[in-house]
């Protein structure tokens, strides 16, 4: 951890001269706390650099000094509470922005609990895994309840590999207004199946997968991952690719400013606007978070 503070000390400065004037904002953390009387579903106690307190506080002043001034909390947990463990998070905690919350299509409390969380406007949407979203094109409840997501005005994170992004575009087909974002781009995908999301506007990009271990090292220069970062942008171009760290998760491969670092470098490579778009108004149009006295 050490090192990691160091790295991020050292490189903070320059990141932060070339940020949007407004600020990042992050569209992907995840906030937990193991030390809870009921613990945490997610991370396991022997993630030993997962397992601990992630929390608004000590993150703010991480990220603050790389220009990050917002957050979108994707929550992690199934366990139906801790969304609103989340929300009351967000209260005295102004730098959450958003949050993408844990609900399932298709059961019979989704409506009910879909229409408890969205009373609070810094509920922004769902998020769902590969094989629910499979099961869910061919279950007509898990159907209806998307479509009712869909006329809420929320988002849907999905959750997968590959063979996740064949089933986007059914789904985009059946539910066209339905703000779809597809977390941890790029990886590798069926052929054709970015293609097929070229023209579908309501589809975006989270660019959180950005930074890999390599055999055994990291490379932390923004040419190494040109071409696959190429080919999300030849498809969703400038208006659909999405800033998210992953934080604590990057943790596992980088420490978050070199996360950073890597995608400011390739995407200020498109120029100022296209940079300021990826790192802040892409995320307002995907999400519509809202903003908070303390981001003003």
């Amino acid at each position: 951890m050490n090192r990691r503070l160091f790295v991020q000390g050292l490189v903070g400065g320059a990141i932060a001269a070339a940020v949007p004037r407004e600020g990042i904002i992050d569209s992907h953390v995840h906030f937990y706390d193991p030390t809870r009387p009921r613990g945490v579903p997610w991370p396991a106690p022997n993630e030993t650099l997962l397992y601990r307190p992630t929390l608004p506080g000590p993150w703010s002043k991480m990220i603050r000094p790389l220009g990050v001034l917002g957050v979108i909390v994707v929550e992690a947990s199934p366990w139906l509470e801790d969304n609103q463990w989340v929300l009351d998070l967000a209260k005295d905690n102004p730098v959450i922005v958003g949050f993408v919350g844990h609900l399932e299509p298709g059961k019979p409390e989704f409506r009910d609990n879909l229409t408890r969380f969205r009373r609070n406007e810094l509920f922004r949407g769902i998020r769902i895994g590969e094989k629910p979203l499979h099961d869910a094109l061919e279950d007509p409840a898990a159907m209806a309840d998307l479509h009712r997501l869909a006329d809420a005005d929320l988002a849907l994170d999905v959750l997968g590999n590959g063979p996740l992004l064949l089933d986007v575009v059914k789904l985009s087909d059946r539910i066209p207004k339905l703000r779809m974002v597809i977390d941890h781009l790029p990886f590798d995908s069926a052929p054709g199946a970015l293609r097929e999301l070229r023209g579908r506007t309501q589809v975006f990009a989270k660019v959180s997968g950005v930074v890999r271990n390599v055999d055994g090292r990291v490379p932390e220069d923004a040419n190494y991952y040109r071409k696959p970062l190429d080919e999300l942008w030849s498809v969703f171009g400038e208006s659909r690719v999405i800033f998210g760290s992953n934080w604590p998760v990057c943790e596992l491969v980088a420490p978050y400013a070199v996360v950073l670092r890597v995608v400011r470098e390739y995407f200020e490579g498109k120029g100022q606007a296209a940079a300021a778009k990826y790192f802040r108004t892409n995320a307002a149009d995907a999400y519509q978070w809202i903003s908070r006295s303390r981001l003003r």
